[in-house]
């Protein structure tokens, strides 16, 4: 079953208002889609197989490097490797490593002894990665690809018209809630901050913790920035602050922690030392009445539970800005720069782009949805179409904060600094001066 219209034209609205000069509608007319412990790590992958040498060969082993290891995307990824192996005929051995270690040290594993494929994002992320010569050229993978849109297609292009990246899924950020429990309280969905807030007041009188909410990891947070930044300063502003050209001490963004400083009472106490997956739980045990993150959520609901989860967008907070525009990361592969088996890697990958393998993996992971246009997409679930709904409905679609700038960026400055807010919300115009002040250093550099 061919993907809907809609769903066509919110991938070809993944694009910043402007790029290298470009209007953004130049871009959407062309059908694009814009991005906006390191040896232990490879000691860990290699350990699983990740070292043997299978030659070029169209058969043979292909190593795959994987940061999928809960339960639900762990076993999805083995039944959609072990279909696309067995049709390429290849062996694929397949490496896990923890989610948050393989993406919190991947700049140093990309330079040591990385696998064949390896999962990764579409972004700003693999385009510096392909800028700098860490990963491999696969445009000659794409040239037998079918079911990927123009705008998919863009967002696995590097900065030099080249392909690196295999699209799989994507799935977008929003409020996620139990339908059970609004109905049995009476609550009501929130169109503004005000009624966001009073909501969450309302479930704290009525013994819920109002937002569950979890950092131990380091990155759920910039998810809750993203939001809050896009509903106040607006996508163009999100956007050039995330590429260094705007500054962290603006008035603006000191906006942003004022408004996310006066939620945090209504958000879960001990986040920092709260996995996602922890956070998720306690939405579903009704012990919390409201959840910000991505639809991979589902993922700590057993299936009795999943039709009752429902989600809406993040309320207006600026009615001049609107409540159009969300993150909407999309996951896929991407090459080593050299793999040991290369034609055998390539195989996989066009395996990969195909509609089987986003229908194997979204089959046993239904909190996503697949990227290949022409995936079946019968079987999806109401809160699939829902999906699809938001993400086609939204103006403005970016990636995540860590994926929409610099990894170093990212990963040294803002995972600290956001945790030193949580700790200490007072603290956030000294925090918001040291972030800009490495800023300057790093994009300058």
């Amino acid at each position: 079953m061919s993907r809907p219209q809609s769903e066509i034209e919110y991938l070809s609205r993944l694009v910043p208002s402007s790029v290298s000069g470009v209007s953004r509608r130049g871009f959407l007319k062309a059908g694009a889609l814009g991005v906006g412990g390191a040896a232990g790590l490879s000691a860990l992958l290699t350990a699983c197989g990740g070292g043997s040498d299978s030659g070029g060969g169209s058969t043979g082993t292909v190593t795959f490097g994987s940061n999928q290891s809960d339960a639900v995307p762990k076993k999805a990824y083995a039944t959609m490797l072990a279909n696309a192996g067995k049709t390429a005929g290849l062996d694929v051995k397949i490496n896990t490593v923890d989610h948050n270690t393989f993406q919190e040290n991947i700049n140093n594993y990309l330079q040591g002894k990385t696998d064949d494929v390896f999962t990764w994002f579409a972004g700003y992320r693999m385009q510096y990665f392909a800028a700098k010569g860490l990963i491999g050229d696969i445009s000659d993978v794409w040239q037998d690809i079918t079911g990927m849109s123009d705008a998919l297609k863009k967002a696995s292009t590097g900065e030099d018209g080249k392909q690196y990246f295999v699209p799989l899924d994507y799935y977008p950020w929003a409020v996620f809630y139990r339908k059970s429990v609004f109905a049995e309280k009476g609550y009501q969905i929130p169109k503004t901050l005000d009624e966001f807030t009073a909501l969450g007041t309302q479930m704290k009188k009525d013994g819920l913790v109002p937002i569950a909410f979890a950092d131990k990891d380091g990155w759920p947070a910039f998810g809750t920035f993203d939001i809050l930044n896009l509903r106040i300063n607006g996508y163009q502003f999100h956007v050039d602050l995330m590429a260094g050209k705007e500054s962290w001490t603006s008035p603006q963004v000191k906006k942003v922690f004022d408004t996310w400083r006066s939620l945090l009472p209504l958000h879960q106490d001990g986040s920092l030392g709260r996995t996602w997956q922890e956070a998720a739980q306690s939405l579903q045990k009704k012990e919390s009445g409201m959840y910000l993150l991505g639809m991979f959520v589902g993922q700590q609901f057993p299936t009795a539970d999943q039709a009752d989860l429902d989600f809406f967008p993040f309320p207006e907070i600026d009615p001049a800005v609107g409540a159009d525009a969300l993150d909407a990361p999309i996951d896929g592969f991407l090459m080593a720069k050299k793999p040991r088996n290369e034609t055998g890697a390539k195989k996989l990958l066009g395996d990969l782009a195909k509609p089987q393998a986003g229908q194997d993996y979204v089959t046993s992971d239904p909190t996503v949805i697949a990227a290949n246009s022409d995936a079946d997409t019968s079987s999806y679930s109401a809160l699939q179409k829902k999906a699809i709904e938001l993400v086609s409905s939204a103006k403005s679609i970016t990636q995540f904060l860590d994926r929409d700038t610099r990894p170093d960026f990212a990963s040294t400055v803002m995972t600290p600094a956001m945790q030193s807010f949580i700790k200490t919300p007072t603290d956030a115009d000294s925090i918001l001066k040291s972030v800009e002040s490495q800023k300057q250093s790093i994009f300058t550099s």
